[in-house]
């Protein structure tokens, strides 16, 4: 990719814009592979780039060469086994997961539940990890998978406790989406309601997924009180009546504290 970047007055390289776009289309092919459209054509993704073929075929060699894209018949392709190896190399590296070892099993022998791990991606919420309870459908919310940034107890969580600037940033794009989830119809409003998510230390909801279910959710915090992630527990209240929502909501509260200060643990020994 000769004379796609240049020097700086450091003598390390820096991308020029061209290039910067260049890398951004690129990576773009991967995020058309989806559950429901796994494989991909060489056409195909030529016509979704909207570039030369030339250009797109050269896009799709690099990756291939990089194990992200597999070829899978003459001229179709799915994503690559490297992504595989980058999963488990998360899976046994990842600090927010490490940290988790251990407290999202005893958090569902103490209340039941399925527990989940998330992080923000985005303006979504992604699963890092899971732990199902026994009998837990295998159809709920778990890893790899997004969710919107303000709907859902662990989502609604970490959205309230994000650092003031990626609010400023998140608000104009998605006005009417905080709207909607009934987060406010204004800035001040907006920040009010998270204001009292904080206030709490949780987020309760009821049936914004599926009806009749509850979802509890605590914050994964630095020390500076921003959000690294979030803890949470789901139950169907047809399911399970024999719930203490109090008991749960403590229960994940000590979850979350307890990632926390192992992070924070992890890094002053750093």
């Amino acid at each position: 990719m000769r004379g796609l970047e240049t020097p700086n007055g450091a003598g390390a390289v820096t991308a020029t814009p061209d290039s910067a776009s260049s890398l951004a289309k690129m990576l773009h092919i991967l995020q058309l592979f989806t559950e429901a459209e796994p494989v991909w054509s060489t056409a195909a993704i030529i016509e979704a780039l909207e570039t030369s073929r030339s250009t797109g075929y050269r896009y799709i060699k690099t990756l291939h060469d990089a194990g992200l894209l597999n070829a899978v018949r003459n001229g179709q392709y799915t994503l690559g086994p490297r992504i595989i190896e980058m999963d488990l190399q998360m899976r046994v590296t990842d600090p927010l997961l490490l940290a988790s070892h251990g407290v999202l099993e005893d958090l569902v022998d103490k209340i039941g539940h399925s527990a989940l791990l998330c992080t923000a991606y985005g303006d979504s919420v992604l699963c890092v990890g899971e732990c199902r309870a026994p009998l837990s459908p295998e159809n709920r919310f778990s890893r790899g998978q997004r969710r919107p940034l303000f709907q859902g107890a662990v989502s609604k969580v970490i959205l309230a406790y994000l650092p003031h600037h990626r609010l400023k940033a998140i608000y104009p794009r998605q006005r009417k989406e905080i709207e909607n989830a009934g987060l406010g119809s204004t800035w001040s409003a907006f920040r009010a309601n998270l204001g009292e998510i904080k206030k709490d230390g949780y987020v309760l909801t009821v049936g914004e997924f599926n009806p009749g279910v509850y979802g509890v959710a605590a914050p994964i915090l630095t020390d500076q009180k921003t959000a690294l992630g979030s803890v949470g527990v789901a139950w169907d209240e047809n399911e399970r009546r024999d719930v203490d929502v109090q008991h749960a909501v403590l229960a994940v509260q000590q979850a979350a504290t307890t990632i926390s200060g192992r992070l924070r643990e992890k890094q002053r020994a750093v």
